[in-house]
């Protein structure tokens, strides 16, 4: 599981690299059944739902471009239908979840994603965690751009369900979005909740620590109990995971700013170790100093590079 949630993140080591060194030619596409005829796709990249019926397919999140072919193999040896994706739905703008935008795209896919998604798409993007992490998107072209954009929801009606779009600001990036599929009791969180331990929160494209707990409690407060959790990267999770990421996140903050009040620098916070009591959340991609520069940097008033939307 651990080499599946580092392939999934090489995006941390700059987005333009992975589809420059990967050899996506050996990446095989799993679907999981979740719940009803909601299917979650993994391979590299993002987690991807799916939607699949009569109305044809609605997937949320569209992982590489080279993988668009394997995807839709994947998606057709269902045997549910053959009628094409329809909707992409792009929980943010990140490469690893928006890769695939261009042959959806081109194949007539209409995409949907927030206000900030489609200028960070357009224009082009730089991003990190406004210290160790650094990556950059160039702009895209117009096929792979969102048709449909929105400010804080959108519902797409398919397959008998009222798909429900929500904007969640300031988390993992300032254009993220959580989709619930409430007929089939399904939520997919994008990035806003992960499993490979601590998150990567992209400071400089607006994400906070604090929206990313804001948007894990708020799901946790106001979805059925026994809602099954698709996050942006690992196995499907229950809402009771939901609260232990949150609150691992509330409590690492807590002893950031428990230094910060005592004075400590950065560097002294890494040698202290002071998230040793939270090392088994420390993994490959985002190791406990990777997280304290995350916290440090947001503590101490890096506030990234945000986009105003109308």
């Amino acid at each position: 599981m651990r080499k599946l949630y580092l392939r999934a993140l090489v995006l941390l080591r700059g987005l333009t690299f992975a589809q420059q060194q990967q050899d996506f030619s050996k990446v095989e596409i799993h679907v999981t059944k979740v719940a009803g005829n909601i299917y979650m796709l993994q391979g590299q990249g993002g987690n991807i739902a799916a939607s699949v019926g009569e109305d044809g397919i609605i997937i949320v999140d569209d992982a590489y471009a080279p993988l668009a072919d394997k995807i839709q193999a994947a998606l057709k040896s269902l045997g549910i239908t053959d009628k094409p994706v329809r909707f992409v739905i792009n929980t943010h703008y990140h490469e690893d979840h928006t890769g695939g935008n261009v042959p959806f795209g081109t194949v007539g896919a209409t995409i949907i994603a927030h206000d900030n998604v489609h200028k960070r798409l357009e224009s082009g993007s730089v991003g990190g965690n406004g210290g160790s992490i650094k990556l950059r998107l160039p702009p895209q072209p117009q096929i792979a751009l969102p048709v449909i954009t929105f400010d804080q929801d959108v519902s797409v009606h398919f397959n008998g369900e009222d798909v429900r779009v929500l904007h969640f600001p300031a988390g993992h990036t300032d254009g993220d979005a959580v989709i619930f599929f409430p007929k089939n009791n399904v939520v997919h969180m994008g990035d806003d909740f992960v499993r490979y331990g601590f998150p990567f929160i992209d400071v400089t494209a607006g994400g906070s620590v604090q929206g990313m707990i804001a948007a894990c409690e708020k799901v946790a407060a106001e979805l059925p109990p026994d809602v099954k959790v698709i996050p942006g990267h690992g196995a499907v999770a229950s809402l009771d995971d939901v609260r232990a990421f949150a609150q691992m996140l509330k409590e690492t903050t807590a002893v950031v700013e428990k230094a910060l009040r005592a004075d400590k620098t950065l560097d002294q916070m890494k040698q202290e170790k002071i998230l040793v009591p939270w090392q088994k959340w420390s993994g490959d991609s985002i190791n406990s100093d990777a997280f304290v520069d995350t916290l440090y940097d947001l503590l101490t008033g890096t506030k990234g590079e945000f986009i105003k939307h109308n």
